[in-house]
């Protein structure tokens, strides 16, 4: 593949929130888009206006979850731009509660989503980056909740916890092949989203903890500046993609803990303030 038109990228999750704010940044520099989520309508509306825009840009509606839709993706991609050079396995819910009291079906789906969605990504898409015998990079979306954990979050938790791990090992695995692809795992605090319109609330402590998540979220970084701190991490290889700077002293603490073999100690500040909570 020539990148005489621009680079490729491909997103998932696309249509909203940060996947909605890297697919406007990347058209801005030229690349060829590859947009992908589970919501039609609005996936085509981003398509659209991105198209009308000049970028070139295609939808391809697409559950994460389903390996054979991410393998349409991947071949999608190759038949429409010839091959991608940048993977954003970005797709992602959200689910609140007391872990015993959320339903096995609301277990299953974040575990499809937050974290197969990543795995499938990387079973379809690292073989193809690895035969491209290019430079490209693969950039998967954990969260705060990835590094620090919070009550009333445990499938969130659990599976972004378990992307930023898979991240480590990707990139680990790369760089003993010498592969000349990165790897780099963001992990954002607050931005501005309707993710919490994925929740399903299960009871009322759920609930409260729900509406101030919401809150704090919609109060968040815009996508628009986070796109801008991921693209600029990306440029620099980074690996760890950390936008919210805030939340280190909860980050310290769980590592002290961890070091001095004490009690884990939760405070609601590594919530409420521009510390610890959504991708």
């Amino acid at each position: 593949m020539s990148n005489e038109q621009g680079p490729v990228a491909v997103i998932t999750g696309a249509a909203s929130g940060i996947g909605r704010g890297l697919a406007e940044h990347a058209a801005t520099l030229g690349m060829r888009l590859v947009l992908a989520d589970r919501d039609a309508a609005g996936l085509q509306s981003l398509c659209d206006e991105l198209t009308v825009g000049g970028a070139q840009a295609i939808a391809c509606v697409t559950d994460v979850g389903d390996v054979a839709h991410v393998e349409r993706l991947r071949d999608r991609t190759v038949e429409q731009f010839g091959g991608v050079d940048y993977l954003f396995n970005n797709a992602g819910v959200m689910q609140t509660g007391f872990s015993w009291e959320i339903t096995g079906a609301q277990w299953q789906r974040m575990l499809d989503v937050n974290l197969s969605g990543v795995i499938n990504g990387i079973r379809s898409f690292v073989p193809l980056l690895l035969w491209q015998g290019r430079a490209a990079h693969v950039i998967n979306t954990a969260s705060l909740a990835g590094l620090v954990s919070s009550p009333l979050m445990a499938p969130y938790n659990v599976t972004k916890q378990a992307v930023v791990a898979l991240s480590e090992t990707l990139h680990y695995e790369l760089a003993m092949l010498g592969a000349p692809v990165s790897v780099s795992v963001l992990c954002p605090g607050p931005v501005a989203s309707e993710i919490m319109a994925s929740n399903q609330v299960v009871d009322s402590a759920g609930s409260d903890f729900s509406q101030l998540l919401d809150s704090t979220i919609r109060q968040g970084m815009t996508p628009a500046e986070l796109a801008a701190q991921v693209f600029a991490a990306v440029a620099e290889q980074r690996f760890w993609i950390l936008p919210h700077k805030g939340f280190k002293p909860a980050l310290e603490r769980r590592l002290q803990s961890i070091l001095h073999e004490t009690n884990p100690h939760f405070q609601m500040t590594d919530v409420e303030g521009d510390t610890h909570a959504t991708r």
